[in-house]
């Protein structure tokens, strides 16, 4: 079975918009944090699912949110790379995966 797990730096990004999102209105943190684990449960179900991106990583949206979750896939794992969001410094996250 596949699994999954966030490299720090992803981990630290969701945590951060969970809270900014909680702060901007009841229940959005919540909703935010459930529909970026809806992303990754996808991702994990369906590995090559996800729009082709940078250096063999893959995107899936995140619904309702401007953002996606970047990933790398791998026969036994999905690391998510980076919670992006789709106007903020593209690319910034590129540097998490050369050499890997």
């Amino acid at each position: 079975m596949i699994k999954f797990r966030f490299l720090p730096d992803a981990e630290a990004e969701l945590l951060k918009e969970v809270m900014y999102f909680s702060a901007a209105g009841t229940g959005l943190g919540i909703k935010f944090q459930r529909a970026v684990e809806s992303a990754v449960n996808m991702a994990v179900a369906n590995p090559t699912g996800g729009a082709p991106s940078t250096g063999g990583t893959r995107r899936r949206l995140v619904k309702g949110f401007p953002f996606s979750v970047v990933y790398r896939a791998s026969a036994t794992e999905i690391l998510v790379v980076a919670v992006v969001h789709h106007r903020r410094r593209p690319g910034y996250w590129v540097s998490r995966i050369e050499g890997g």
